[in-house]
C-alpha cells in the first residue's frame, strides 16, 4: 500500500471539473492522486511535490488521495470512521471546510457553527460532530496538529503498527509515561485489552 509520494507534477486536472486530481511521475511511473483544491492551486506543473497518501482499494477501482501534511492525512482518515462518508465525501468535507473549524465544532459540540462556516448541511455537520466527538475529545484535549509535540514518535510508531490514528490517539492519552518506549508498552496494553 502506498503511504508517500515524491515526484513532478505532470498533468493538472482542471478545477472546473468535479475531481481535482494530479498525476505526479515518480520515477517515470504516473500517479493520479485525488487532491484538496488547496494542493491544486498552490503547485505548478512540472513542479515537484511531497504527499502523503491514502490509498482505496475497492472492487472497481485503486485510488490515491493525497494531502501536504501527516495531520491532514490523519483528519482524512478520521472522517473516514463516521458511517456514510467515503474518501471521496470526505475530500469533499475538506474542501468546504477548514480542520481547525471542525476541530472546534466538534470539541464544543456545535453543529450549527460548523454548517454556516463551511457549507455543509447540518444533517453532515451533526454527524461529523457527533460521529468524532469521542475521538477528538473535549476542548482540554490537544488539537491534531499538537500531537506530534506532545506525542511524536510514539504515535507514529502505533500507527506504524497499524493501528488507526483515532485509536492510537485515544490509547496514548490515557497513558501516565513520559519516555516515549514506555508510552508505546502503555497504550499497546491499552489497545490489547478492547
Amino acid at each position: 500500500m502506498l503511504a508517500y509520494l515524491h515526484g513532478k507534477i505532470n498533468y493538472k486536472s482542471n478545477l472546473l471539473k468535479k475531481d481535482n486530481f494530479l498525476v505526479v511521475d515518480v520515477g517515470g511511473v504516473g500517479y493520479k492522486v485525488f487532491v484538496p483544491d488547496v494542493v491544486l492551486n498552490r503547485f505548478s506543473l512540472s513542479q515537484e511535490i511531497e504527499l502523503y497518501v491514502y490509498t482505496q482499494v475497492a472492487e472497481t477501482a485503486l485510488d490515491l488521495y493525497g494531502f501536504l501534511s501527516r495531520e491532514e492525512l490523519e483528519f482524512f482518515e478520521l472522517l473516514l470512521t463516521i458511517s456514510g462518508i467515503g474518501p471521496r465525501s470526505a475530500l469533499d468535507i475538506l474542501k468546504k471546510a477548514k480542520i481547525d473549524d471542525i476541530i472546534k465544532a466538534i470539541q464544543t459540540g456545535n453543529y450549527e457553527v460548523l454548517s454556516k462556516v463551511s457549507g455543509l448541511g447540518p444533517k453532515t455537520a451533526q454527524k461529523i460532530v457527533v460521529g468524532l466527538k469521542d475521538k477528538i475529545g473535549g476542548v482540554d484535549q490537544p488539537l491534531v496538529g499538537d500531537w506530534d509535540s506532545q506525542f511524536g514518535d510514539a504515535l507514529e510508531a502505533l500507527i506504524g503498527l497499524g493501528y488507526l490514528p483515532g485509536q492510537a490517539r485515544e490509547a496514548l492519552s490515557g497513558c501516565q509515561a513520559t519516555d516515549a518506549g514506555e508510552k508505546i508498552k502503555e497504550a499497546l496494553k491499552i489497545l490489547g485489552k478492547k
